[in-house]
């Protein structure tokens, strides 16, 4: 089923876009630099819906999303979604990465372990890197085995990853911190990526 509708909204790292039906929303945008190229993204995307008002489910997803950029916290674990179109597998490693809240994360080996098989560790990492739904499923929150960050498909790359993990407060590593991430000014961390 295709999008029937789309907005776009202003948050703290520019204008994203989301698309939805009548079950629930099919696709969103990260936030990029301007309101034509969300259109752009939602054209080709997305090319029969329509610019539209949100209906509540979907503006409270926004506000929610809104939130999530400008503080780190909200939790989007139940917005409705329309993965119609997407793989099984795919639909069952973006109902792991929902359930991760905003700060933590877990690894691709920790997904396909959830999944029943560790060696599912690259198809968890080929279902993220497809995600049709950004932040609401928050694949930013999903790590290298070693620590690392593994890849991001978005735009902006790891650096995009990195600047939602900080505004998000969590840790990529196990390494010791000089200062409590609780205490780390929120403005003074996005600005740093």
């Amino acid at each position: 089923m295709h999008a029937a509708a789309f907005a776009i909204f202003g948050t703290a790292l520019g204008p994203g876009a989301i698309a939805w039906n009548t079950a629930g929303v099919r696709g969103m945008a990260l936030p990029g630099p301007d309101e034509a190229a969300q259109r752009a993204y939602v054209a080709r995307r997305h090319p029969q819906a329509e610019e539209t008002a949100p209906p509540p489910p979907v503006a409270e997803a926004i506000g929610t999303v809104q939130a999530l950029l400008e503080t780190g916290r909200g939790d989007l674990g139940d917005v409705p979604l329309d993965l119609s179109d997407c793989p099984p597998l795919h639909q069952r490693v973006y109902e792991i990465a929902c359930a991760i809240p905003p700060g933590e994360t877990l690894t691709y080996g920790d997904i396909a372990r959830r999944l029943g098989d560790v060696a599912l560790a690259q198809q968890v990492g080929q279902a993220l890197g497809r995600n049709p739904i950004p932040i609401i499923v928050p694949c930013h929150r999903i790590l290298a085995a070693n620590g690392g960050t593994g890849g991001f498909s978005a735009p902006g790359g790891v650096d995009t990853k990195l600047k939602l993990l900080t505004i998000e407060r969590a840790r990529t590593t196990d390494a010791p911190s000089l200062f409590p991430l609780d205490e780390l000014p929120l403005a003074k961390a996005s600005k740093r990526l």
